[in-house]
């Protein structure tokens, strides 16, 4: 049984408020992501669309819903970036060093997102909710990158999970 620490509670808390700013229209894939060293958020991230672009809350549609893609594939046929994607860029964008980090995910990252985890050094990832791709499991594991999911039921006992 994982013994999930204070910290591991508070990070995956602040992904799901996160995850509220997303602009995503399919209900259900609002996802927020946060990526962390030494206790000390680096940067943030939600899926929605690209900056200036207009997003599927405001064109009130889902190109996916729209073309009948299923979850897990085709990745590339989205307005949004993935939460994961927007924090790792945020990072490049500020200059900031995420070589050793742990990245907190409201959901298991997809294998795009897995492909930049492993390049950019991330090394541990803590996730909520799966999704269904193993290949991104596959790669992680084959990179020795820590792919933890979350289970509050587990936490340690001081009721901060």
């Amino acid at each position: 049984m994982q013994a999930w620490d204070k910290w591991d509670a508070r990070f995956m808390e602040l992904c799901k408020s996160i995850s509220s700013w997303s602009s995503c229209y399919q209900h259900g894939r609002k996802i927020g992501a946060i990526i962390v060293k030494n206790k000390r958020i680096l940067t943030t991230g939600y899926n929605g669309a690209p900056s200036g672009l207009t997003s599927c809350m405001e064109r009130g549609e889902c190109l996916r819903r729209n073309l009948g893609i299923p979850s897990g594939t085709r990745q590339e046929l989205c307005y949004a970036i993935h939460a994961e994607q927007n924090a790792i860029i945020q990072a490049a964008k500020l200059g900031v060093s995420i070589d050793g980090a742990t990245l907190y995910c409201t959901h298991q990252p997809c294998v795009i997102c897995a492909k930049m985890i492993i390049n950019a050094g991330i090394r541990r990832v803590v996730y909520a909710e799966g999704y269904p791709d193993e290949f991104s499991v596959d790669l992680m594991s084959q990179a020795g990158v820590l792919l933890e999911r979350y289970c509050p039921d587990e936490a340690q006992p001081d009721g901060l999970a």
